[in-house]
């Protein structure tokens, strides 16, 4: 498997030993970047299980106990229709506390890596730059 793609989207092997990586491969090296992973995939797991999990239980519900899900709350107003109402307010809810996390805790790491990866950039490019004098022209 090649150095710069790590197998199954997991972490890419620690550089050899006096080897310094360059380019999109040496923030998959960094800490942070583990973190930023670790930060993203989390919050997407649960929410997702918290989501699917609510959505697949309503759907059950309905499927095999109609009788609870048609009982009456208030006026015309039964458990089912409530519990499908609740759907919209817990995607409400989890988009938003996906815009928090990623406010709070990824997109403070992305600008650090960013910042990081630009200045590594500038470095490699002023360590091959050549001097104005030394350039050769062809013909």
């Amino acid at each position: 498997m090649s150095q710069h793609h790590p197998p199954h989207g997991g972490y890419a092997p620690p550089p050899p030993t006096g080897f310094e990586p360059t380019g999109p491969q040496a923030i998959h090296h960094d800490p942070e970047f583990g973190s930023l992973r670790r930060a993203y995939r989390s919050f997407g797991a649960l929410t997702v299980l918290l989501s699917v999990g609510g959505f697949l239980s309503y759907v059950l519900l309905s499927s095999f106990a109609p009788s609870l899900m048609n009982q009456q709350l208030v006026g015309e107003l039964t458990i089912g229709l409530t519990l499908g109402l609740v759907q919209f307010v817990v995607m409400g809810v989890a988009a938003w506390r996906y815009v928090r996390h990623m406010r709070e805790r990824v997109d403070p790491i992305v600008l650090r890596l960013r910042a990081q990866q630009r200045e590594r950039e500038r470095e490699q490019q002023q360590r091959t730059r050549v001097p104005a004098g030394r350039r050769f022209r062809a013909w």
